[in-house]
């Protein structure tokens, strides 16, 4: 549902500036239907419309051009620093997320023969070599020869080898810390607003920070009331008769019961 989400509002962005220029136009000419038009006066020959002036379309733009020594340049500097496994690293982090995604709408057993068919697809739409082609301008722009030069020579150095080793790691640890303490204040303000949304009681996970309850205390035993004045008491259960103890040596033993009379 996730991916079906997104797919659904990326269509919905890439079509809205279509939309809005469709629109326009049809305000646009709409408008112009409804102005009058400039009346012709007698005797005066009538001036020939003017045809609309061509749109030029931005897609249709050539790329951008950027001179080859300062090409040469980027290229060398996006080897230097290991732009492609930046690259990988991102495509593995959306294949991922494809994956958990779809293992929620598709059966284990036909994940692993849809995740590859999406990998090839998605290699074959997003080329490594594509992606490097798009950003040899960007850093044109924003970068002069002199400063891609200089980087090229600080990574070229042990401790900018070190930092293009080390950097993703780090980049990855400081997003997941960042991550839990945006997650962990997130829920403290919504437990702080449930009291006033009941409705965030029933989707917020149980708080396990907070203290556990005090079991409650048993109840006291009955007292046993006393007998009325002038009633029995009730006599007392027999004890039940022990094992016998048998005589301690050097003792004297003990003496035998008389024997019963007979009965008459």
């Amino acid at each position: 549902m996730k991916l079906q989400s997104a797919l659904i509002l990326t269509v919905v962005f890439a079509a809205c500036p279509v939309m809005a220029q469709t629109s326009s136009r049809d305000m646009k000419g709409g408008l112009e239907r409804t102005q009058p038009s400039a009346q012709h006066e007698p005797g005066t020959p009538a001036t020939p419309a003017q045809p609309a002036p061509a749109k030029t379309d931005s897609a249709a733009a050539p790329a951008e051009k950027v001179d080859p020594a300062k090409e040469a340049a980027i290229r060398h500097l996006l080897e230097v620093t290991d732009a492609s496994r930046m690259t990988e690293t991102v495509s593995s982090g959306i294949t991922e997320h494809v994956q958990t995604v779809m293992s929620h709408a598709i059966s284990p057993d036909r994940l692993p023969k849809f995740m590859e068919t999406f990998n090839q697809k998605f290699k074959a739409a997003a080329p490594s070599n594509a992606i490097t082609d798009a950003v040899v301008p960007i850093y044109a722009r924003s970068f002069s020869m002199e400063d891609i030069q200089g980087l090229t020579q600080f990574f070229q150095s042990p401790l900018g080898q070190r930092m293009v080793k080390t950097l993703p790691d780090v980049e990855q640890e400081a997003q997941t810390v960042g991550m839990q303490m945006d997650q962990k204040a997130a829920m403290e303000v919504l437990r702080g607003m449930s009291d006033e949304y009941a409705e965030l009681k029933r989707l917020l996970p149980p708080d396990k920070s907070a203290p556990e309850a005090a079991p409650a205390t048993p109840p006291a035993p009955a007292a046993t009331p006393a007998p009325a004045p002038g009633a029995t008491a009730a006599p007392k259960p027999a004890a039940a008769p022990g094992p016998a103890t048998p005589p301690t040596p050097g003792s004297a033993p003990a003496p035998k019961p008389a024997p019963a009379p007979p009965q008459q």
